[in-house]
């Protein structure tokens, strides 16, 4: 029997020679594996996913910067238009009779006026058209109400800031006076009074 020199006196061992895998080893080892596989293609699908997802949420934060980008610039552009607005309110009736320097400084300021309603327009911001319209709590602030009976109540009767819209969603409400004491929406007005 051959000896270990590095065993001191035991014998050396004898290799074993390891035993061919049983056909349950070699199930279990596959199952293991199909398991992995599956587990793997299921992180792959849910990584592509989420990807998928990832750009569809930039492709929609994209078109809503597109659209709604000038938000702040807008609401800025609509003071102005406010103020040319009340300018052009604040005219008399009859402007043939002002001095023609005056008129040609008016129709500039009209020709300024129309030019930035276009400039907003082109850019989506629409004008909310209000007057004769019955309240819309989505698009109207109610300031106050005006006696009217001919008018159905909550009719809008005066519009003292225009409201816009952007894109179809709303910039500013219009600031409204409402008409009170006419019929009801929807029901005729009394004619025995």
């Amino acid at each position: 029997m051959a000896r270990d020199p590095t065993a001191g006196d035991a014998p050396a061992e004898m290799p074993v020679e390891s035993p061919e895998p049983t056909l349950e080893v070699l199930q279990r080892v596959v199952e293991g594996l199909q398991a992995e596989n599956a587990e793997l293609q299921d992180k792959h699908l849910r990584a592509a996913a989420e990807a998928q997802n990832v750009r569809r949420r930039a492709q929609q934060d994209i078109e809503r910067e597109r659209k709604f980008g000038i938000e702040r610039f807008a609401k800025d552009a609509l003071s102005v238009a406010d103020n040319l607005g009340r300018a052009l309110s604040a005219l008399p009736a009859d402007l043939d009779s002002l001095d023609p320097a005056l008129r040609n400084v008016i129709v500039g300021v009209q020709a300024t006026q129309r030019e930035l309603q276009s400039v907003l327009e082109r850019h989506g911001v629409t004008r909310i058209e209000s007057l004769g319209k019955p309240f819309n709590a989505e698009f109207h602030q109610a300031v106050m109400e005006v006696e009217n009976p001919s008018v159905p109540a909550g009719t809008v009767v005066q519009e003292l800031v225009p409201g816009y819209l952007l894109a179809g969603r709303l910039l500013r409400a219009a600031m409204v006076a409402l008409s009170k004491g006419g019929p009801a929406p929807g029901q005729p007005a009394n004619d025995d009074a």
